[in-house]
C-alpha cells in the first residue's frame, strides 16, 4: 500500500491515531453536511486552513496549496459536470465543499502511518466481532480508501507533469485518458497487493 505519510512534530502527528480519526472524520461530515450557501464554502475553507495549520504550521499551508493544485483536474471534472446541471453557483460552492472534504481527509494520511491507523481502526471495529464483522478486512478497506484520495491527486499530477515535459497543452480529453489509464493500473497494483497478503 502506497503511503503518503509525512514525517513531523506537529499537534497532529502527536495525537493518538484514534481520536485524530475520530476528529477529523466529524470534521469531514461537518463539512459534508453544510449548506450549498457562500457562508459555508467559506466556512469550509476556514476549517480546511486551521487543520492543515494545526497538522505542521505555516509550512503546512504550501503543503495544503500542493494538495489542492494535485486535485485541480479532479476538481476540474467536478466543477465541470455540475456547471451542466447545477448552474454556476450550486456547482462552484459544491465543488469547494467536496475539495475541502478531500483535502480533510488527505491530511489523515499525510499525519498518520498506515500501521498506526489500521490498528486503531480495529480495536475501534472490535465490537462488530459479534455481528461477524471482520474489523481486520473493514479496517483495511477504510485505509485503502482514505489513502487513495490524495493517490487520485498525485496520479494527476504525475500525468500533467508529462504532458508538460512533452509540450503537450492542457486539455480534459488529453488528461482524462491517461488519467484513467494511471487510475486503473494502480487499481490493479493494489488489488495483485491485496491479494499476495491473504486479502479476498
Amino acid at each position: 500500500m502506497l503511503s503518503l505519510y509525512r514525517a513531523g512534530t506537529s499537534p497532529l502527528h502527536r495525537m493518538p491515531a484514534g481520536p485524530k480519526l475520530v476528529l477529523l472524520v466529524a470534521l469531514v461530515l461537518a463539512v459534508s453536511l453544510l449548506p450549498t450557501a457562500p457562508w459555508a464554502a467559506g466556512a469550509a475553507v476556514a476549517l480546511c486552513i486551521i487543520a492543515y495549520l494545526f497538522g505542521g504550521g505555516m509550512p503546512a499551508l504550501l503543503l495544503l496549496a500542493r494538495q489542492t493544485w494535485a486535485l485541480k483536474w479532479v476538481i476540474a471534472f467536478m466543477l465541470i459536470g455540475q456547471l451542466i446541471f447545477l448552474g454556476p453557483q450550486p456547482a462552484v460552492l459544491n465543488t469547494v465543499r467536496v475539495t475541502a472534504a478531500v483535502l480533510l481527509a488527505a491530511l489523515l494520511a499525510l499525519t498518520t502511518r498506515v500501521t498506526a491507523l489500521l490498528d486503531a481502526l480495529e480495536r475501534g471495529l472490535a465490537p462488530l466481532r459479534v455481528v461477524r464483522v471482520d474489523p481486520a478486512r473493514v479496517a483495511l478497506m477504510l485505509t485503502v480508501t482514505l489513502s487513495t484520495l490524495p493517490v487520485m491527486g498525485r496520479i494527476a499530477h504525475d500525468v500533467r507533469e508529462a504532458q508538460r515535459a512533452r509540450g503537450a497543452r492542457p486539455g480534459v480529453r488529453t488528461f482524462a485518458v491517461p488519467y484513467l489509464v494511471m487510475a486503473l493500473k494502480h487499481a490493479d497494483e493494489l488489488g495483485d497487493a491485496l491479494a499476495a497478503r491473504g486479502v479476498r
